[in-house]
């Protein structure tokens, strides 16, 4: 299976979405197509030994459209910039020419649509022959777009949006240029005269303007990508001939040295061989603290660093590192469907067959009650006019595109549609403990000196000088507890590793061992006087391993996985927003016990076997729940997998990661609570904009087919009935756009 993404063009609405993916899909060799309105972009996945993108874009041709492989690259973005900004300008310049035309025809027809005599109008504005002149260049010229549109359609017998514009305003301009050229025929027939040239400019006018409206909207919510995008800096600062030059990122290999200034942006992924700083992360995870790090840590490229700075050697580019990565997620996701959307494209299938049938019953019902046959185009015009596809084609994916972006802003990287439809129905939360309520590395709680005049320094230092030798995650805590403390190191003689027991040694001349209590009472040891820290720490689950120099004990060391610094928080407003939470892990009962009562956790799953996960994550589905599992590690997979929302902490691995269907970039837990907070924001944000969409069509179809005027004498002027189309596309994505404004709030 190979994957194709499209650039499409000459779509005006969600029906030549439709008309687009139908006709993909009837490619044989597809197996999968999905039509974006609002990206104007098609992604395909094919059998390269059936099909290939000739035969996919030859039968996009067929269908009316044109097409030409998506680049990512820049040379390609800057010519699909450039075309986006001619396209821009002539769709600007007509605009201006539409509503002066407009303008002056408007004026022109004042007294016959009012009945009053005028004075400050001269009566030549209002002569046909002048608006027939005036009104011609609108409508074949700044409405060109929209004939070529219907044409296409119609040699296929489709219909779209172009349809409807085009039935509506050539109704009223040709009816008018009928009257133009023979009105002493229309009198005698005892039809009206009036002419109707204002009415196809303007709403050809407008339709234009709410297209730009639309378009610079558009543009807006694709504005998350497009920053991620920007983040990326062009040149970086490398060692060439034993000294730093200023190259293009392009020309990067693997393996070189970057010098990296104060306030500068990391040019690409890498790992820092001399110096340190703190780096400004934000943009990438969502965290707004600085990260500060050092010599043999990580960085991104794309981050900001601070006042430090260091060299760093090259570990990933182009397309490989974690930025492009991020990048070519969201846009993934963007591709999605939601499945709230599959209703809407449903509707858009049949929708301008049915307005098109709708228009002529109205025309006809006019002209049979009134025998009026200006009255019953015009109202026939405002029904073909009002009708619009497109709020119906872009209200669940402008949604969906501002809301991933704004995920991403926050750190989550959101898969798709379906993750945002599960998120609100999600009654469960089942969390791993290492490495997600934990830390996931061991660390030194507590180092207590038995003898008070000992100095606790000097005891850490001969711990630590043990330890450096031995590879135990216990000996790594206390070195790194030694190494934040500055502590150097001892020449170690002898040394000896006991498996689990301890280490043994002799430093400066003293017998050193570090060990368990049953390890130093073997060897005679007594370690009494310090028991009673241990049966404490232990109750904590906290390890307890001591410190004895020359036969005596000297000091005892706690040992623990801390929990990380917002789990408590987080598991609280989780159960404050009425879900339940449980505790998941392969670690012994007790342990996992008392990491729970510390986090508020009544609902313990412990000592279950990494194969046994999904099983368990089955288990509550089958009691009926709806099921969110967040984990971090490989054994976290098959759970992840299996949930109904697999939630992947992002500093874990790329197993848990490609499992699940959210990815929390910074580990941060709080992520949960957000991601929860934006797909409920998310799902009302596409509610509002469906209801925009239908209830434009729902009471303004009526409205226009003259529903009001046995009850008040009036009916809906085909120029508001433009106005208003034009403004439910405008209102939808404005509406979506409202998304960027979203912040996580703090549950007490």
């Amino acid at each position: 299976m190979k994957q194709i993404t499209l650039k499409l063009m000459g779509m005006s609405c969600a029906s030549c979405a439709s008309n687009i993916q139908k006709a993909i899909s009837n490619v044989p060799g597809v197996i999968e197509s999905e039509v974006n309105f609002a990206l104007e972009r098609s992604r395909v996945f094919y059998d390269e030994k059936i099909a290939n993108i000739e035969n996919i874009r030859e039968a996009i041709e067929k269908a009316g459209y044109s097409s030409s492989p998506f680049e990512k690259d820049k040379t390609a973005s800057v010519i699909a910039e450039k075309k986006q900004n001619s396209e821009y300008l002539e769709l600007q310049q007509k605009i201006y020419f539409g509503t002066v035309v407009s303008l002056i025809l408007l004026l022109g027809s004042l007294p016959m649509m009012t009945g009053l005599d005028i004075a400050f109008i001269p009566s030549w504005l209002g002569n046909p022959w002048l608006q027939l002149i005036l009104a011609t260049p609108v409508l074949f010229w700044c409405g060109a777009k929209f004939y070529l549109g219907f044409w296409k359609s119609l040699k296929r017998l489709r219909a779209n949006m172009d349809t409807l514009i085009v039935l509506g305003t050539n109704a009223a301009y040709f009816y008018s240029l009928f009257v133009t050229l023979v009105p002493s025929f229309v009198k005698k027939q005892g039809i009206a005269t009036h002419i109707y040239y204002e009415t196809s400019a303007i709403v050809i006018t407008l339709i234009l303007l709410g297209k730009l409206l639309e378009q610079r909207a558009k543009g807006q919510t694709s504005e998350a990508i497009t920053k991620l995008v920007n983040l990326q800096p062009k040149n970086a600062r490398a060692l060439r001939n034993e000294k730093f030059e200023d190259i293009p990122i392009t020309e990067l290999v693997l393996g070189d040295i970057i010098l990296v200034r104060p306030g500068e942006k990391i040019p690409t992924d890498g790992i820092i061989v001399n110096g340190s700083s703190s780096i400004d992360e934000a943009m990438i995870t969502g965290e707004s603290i600085p990260v500060t790090k050092k010599t043999g840590e990580e960085v991104i490229g794309g981050t900001i660093n601070g006042l430090g700075s260091f060299e760093f050697k090259t570990t990933k580019l182009g397309k490989d590192t974690f930025l492009a990565q991020i990048i070519s997620l969201v846009e993934e996701a963007q591709y999605s469907k939601a499945p709230i959307q599959k209703l809407a494209d449903q509707v858009t299938s049949w929708f301008v067959p049915v307005v098109i049938v709708l228009a002529f019953l109205t025309w006809l019902v006019w002209l049979k009650t009134t025998g009026n046959i200006s009255l019953a185009i015009l109202n026939a015009v405002s029904v073909l006019i009002i009708a619009c596809p497109c709020s119906l084609g872009l209200a669940v994916p402008t949604s969906m595109m501002v809301g991933i972006g704004k995920g991403a802003e926050n750190g989550i990287l959101i898969k798709g549609g379906e993750a945002l439809e599960l998120s609100h129905k999600i009654d469960t939360i089942v969390v791993d403990k290492t490495g997600t309520l934990t830390q996931g590395r061991l660390i030194v709680n507590k180092f207590v000196v038995l003898d008070k005049q000992q100095n606790e320094l000097t005891l850490l230092q001969l711990a630590a000088s043990l330890e450096a030798l031995s590879e135990h995650p216990l000996a790594q805590a206390i070195q790194s507890y030694a190494q934040e403390l500055q502590v150097s190191l001892l020449h170690v003689e002898h040394f000896q590793a006991i498996p689990g027991n301890g280490v043994e040694g002799i430093i400066t001349g003293l017998s050193v061992l570090v060990g368990t209590r049953n390890w130093l009472e073997k060897k005679g040891i007594n370690i009494q006087e310090l028991s009673n820290y241990r049966e404490k720490w232990q109750f904590s689950q906290e390890t307890v391993v001591f410190l004895a120099v020359e036969g005596e004990v000297q000091a005892a060391i706690a040992i623990a996985d801390t929990l990380k610094p917002n789990s408590g928080s987080v598991v609280e407003s989780l159960k404050k927003m009425g879900l339940q939470v449980i505790m998941l892990t392969g670690d012994n009962q007790a342990t996992a016990d008392a990491i729970a009562r510390e986090v508020g956790i009544f609902h313990v799953l412990a000592q279950v076997q990494p194969q046994n996960k999904a099983q368990q994550i089955k288990n509550l589905q089958s009691a009926n729940k709806t099921v969110a599992m967040v984990g971090d590690g490989i054994n976290d997979a098959p759970a992840l997998a299996q949930a109904d929302l697999g939630i992947a902490i992002g500093t874990g691995t790329d197993v848990a990661i490609s499992a699940a269907d959210i990815t929390l970039i910074a580990g941060n837990l709080q992520g949960i609570v957000t991601v929860l907070q934006l797909s409920k924001a998310i799902r009302a944000n596409i509610r509002q904009n469906l209801f925009f969409a239908y209830i434009y069509n729902i009471i303004g179809i009526p409205i226009a087919a003259g529903l009001l005027y046995p009850l008040f004498g009036w009916s809906l002027n085909p120029i508001l009935a433009g106005g208003a189309m034009a403004f439910s596309s405008v209102s939808v994505v404005t509406n979506a756009l409202r998304l960027r404004n979203f912040r996580a709030k703090k549950i007490i």
